[in-house]
């Protein structure tokens, strides 16, 4: 179980690097640096990590509200790339689409530290069996 929830908290980590990049390369669109291929490309490619995560969860077994947050945001991270595609036909609703990037990267922020803390009570825990069941002569000062 704690290969699976280090597994899992390095992937939120790494997807949640993945949303501030994105958040970057939209600025550079923004701004005229460059274009907007980079930041498209990358959304497409953000957009399946949550099934990654959620493939990655079931064996690091976390409790229901980490589950429930990782529910919310492979959700969010689905209605992204719809919001922005929407711009014609909705404008309104795609002005939906950077207020929905918040929402993600709280998620993303949220999942990846809970995943952390899960990773790391599972290691504290397994230090502290790892002792409990040592003889008294090989126990450290």
């Amino acid at each position: 179980m704690r290969a699976g929830r280090l597994a899992f908290a390095a992937a939120a980590w790494l997807f949640l690097g993945g949303v501030i990049a994105q958040v970057f390369l939209a600025g550079v669109g923004l701004f005229k640096v460059g274009g907007w291929d980079a930041h498209v490309n990358l959304g497409w490619l953000l957009g399946s990590a949550p099934l990654i995560l959620l493939l990655l969860a079931v064996p690091a077994r976390f409790d229901r509200r980490t589950n429930g947050l990782l529910v919310g945001l492979t959700i969010a991270t689905f209605v992204q790339p719809e919001l922005a595609a929407a711009r014609s036909e909705a404008p309104v609703l795609a002005a939906f689409h950077p207020v929905n990037a918040l929402l993600v990267f709280w998620l993303a922020w949220l999942v990846a530290r809970r995943a952390t803390e899960a990773a790391r009570g599972a290691a504290n825990h397994a230090s502290v069996a790892g002792e409990a069941a040592a003889p008294p002569s090989a126990a450290r000062p």
